[in-house]
C-alpha cells in the first residue's frame, strides 16, 4: 500500500512541478538584458554598413571573378564558373533579405512613432535601392509578402520583376513616397546613423532622383519613360558630380574596415590580375590600372603589369604569385 501512496505522491510532485513551470514560462525564458527593439539610428548605420561591405565584398570576389577583372590562383571553382560550387562569394541572397528585413524594422517604426518619423523617407529611399540591385540579380523574388511571419506567411510568393519596379509599393512608388516624406517632414529630429550623408536629407533627395534614372532607363526596352526621364533631367536635383555620391568611407582598422584588409596575406595574394584586365587596360592606356593593382612581382616598376588567364586548373598547373600583378592597396592595405 505504501507503494502506492509514494506513487500518487510522485505524481502530485510532477504535476505541481509542470504547473509551476509553465505558469510564468514565458517570464522565465525572457533574458532581461537582451534588447527587444533597437533605435531606428542604430539599425540604419547597421544596414548602410553591412549592406556596403557585404556586397563590396561580393563585388570584389564573384563580381572580380565572373567579370575577369581578376583570377583566383586557387580555390577557384566560381572563376572556372562552377556555379553550384562557389568557394568564393556567389551568395547574395541572404545578404539582401537580412539587410532588408532590418530596413522594414526602421520603416515600420518611422511610422508607429512622430520621433522616429525622419527615417521613413531615407528607408524607403534604401528599401528601393537594396530592391533593386536584387531583381535586377535574380529576377522574380519574394516581395509584398516577405517578411511577414507575423502574419502566418512563412513561404511568401515570388512575385513579378516587373512588377517589383512598377506597382504601388514597388522601387519606382517608393521612391517617390520616399522623396514626399522627406519634403513633407517638419520635424526637428535630425537622422542619427545616417553613415552616407550625415543627416542631410537634401542628399537623400538627390540619391532618390538618381535611382529613379537608373530605373526608369533599367526599364526602358519594356515602358516608354521618355516623359519622365526627361521631367528629372530638367528638374536638375539629381547626383551630378562625385561630392554627392552616396559613399561610406572604410576605415583602415576595425570594425569599419574592409574585409579584405582583414584576410591573411596568403588568402588576399590568391587574387591577381586577370589576362582579360590587363589587355583592355593596357590596350586603352587607362590610368587606373595603377590604382587597381600592383606592378608584377610588387616589385615597384610603375609599367610591368601582368595578368593570369582566368580559370586556370590550380592543381595540374604551376604558378608563381611573383610573375602577376597583385590587386591594388585600395582593397588592403589602404582601404580607409
Amino acid at each position: 500500500m505504501k507503494y502506492i501512496y509514494k506513487y500518487y505522491f510522485l505524481i502530485a510532485f510532477i504535476s505541481i512541478g509542470i504547473t509551476s513551470c509553465t505558469a510564468d514560462f514565458e517570464e522565465i525564458n525572457t533574458n532581461s538584458n537582451a534588447p527587444v527593439t533597437v533605435q531606428p539610428s542604430l539599425l540604419l548605420r547597421q544596414v548602410i554598413y553591412n549592406y556596403g561591405e557585404e556586397m563590396s565584398y561580393e563585388g570584389f570576389v564573384a563580381g572580380g571573378l565572373l567579370g575577369q577583372h581578376m583570377t583566383a590562383l586557387d580555390f577557384n571553382l566560381f572563376d572556372r564558373h562552377a556555379l553550384k560550387s562557389p568557394q568564393l562569394g556567389g551568395d547574395p541572397w541572404p545578404i539582401f533579405y537580412r539587410n532588408l528585413r532590418d530596413n522594414e524594422l526602421i520603416l515600420n517604426q518611422s511610422r508607429s512613432s512622430e520621433a522616429f518619423k525622419v527615417y521613413e523617407g531615407p528607408a524607403l529611399i534604401f528599401k528601393a535601392c537594396m530592391t533593386a540591385a536584387l531583381t535586377d540579380i535574380y529576377g522574380d523574388v519574394p516581395y509584398n509578402e516577405a517578411f511577414r511571419g507575423l502574419d502566418g506567411i512563412v513561404q511568401p510568393k515570388y512575385d513579378l520583376q516587373e512588377d517589383i519596379y512598377l506597382q504601388e509599393n514597388g522601387i519606382l512608388d517608393n521612391l517617390d513616397k520616399g522623396i514626399a516624406a522627406i519634403e513633407n517632414y517638419t520635424g526637428s529630429i535630425t537622422l542619427d546613423g545616417d553613415v552616407l550623408y550625415n543627416g542631410d536629407l537634401q542628399a537623400w533627395v538627390r540619391l532618390a532622383n538618381s535611382l529613379k534614372i537608373k530605373a526608369l532607363v533599367r526599364i526602358s526596352d519594356k515602358e516608354n519613360i521618355s516623359t519622365r526621364l526627361q521631367e528629372l533631367y530638367d528638374d536638375g536635383n539629381y547626383i551630378a558630380d562625385n561630392t554627392q555620391n552616396a559613399i561610406f568611407n572604410f576605415t583602415d582598422s576595425e570594425p569599419n574596415n574592409f574585409r579584405m584588409a582583414r584576410l591573411r596575406a596568403g588568402d588576399f595574394n590568391n587574387f591577381v590580375m586577370s589576362e582579360t584586365m590587363e589587355e583592355i587596360l593596357e590596350g586603352l592606356n587607362d590610368a587606373r590600372i595603377d590604382i587597381l593593382f600592383r606592378p608584377r612581382g610588387n616589385n615597384g616598376n610603375g609599367d610591368d603589369y601582368e595578368g593570369l588567364l582566368n580559370g586556370i586548373d590550380a592543381s595540374s598547373t604551376s604558378v608563381s604569385l611573383a610573375d602577376y600583378s597583385l590587386a591594388g592597396t585600395i582593397f588592403r592595405e589602404n582601404t580607409g
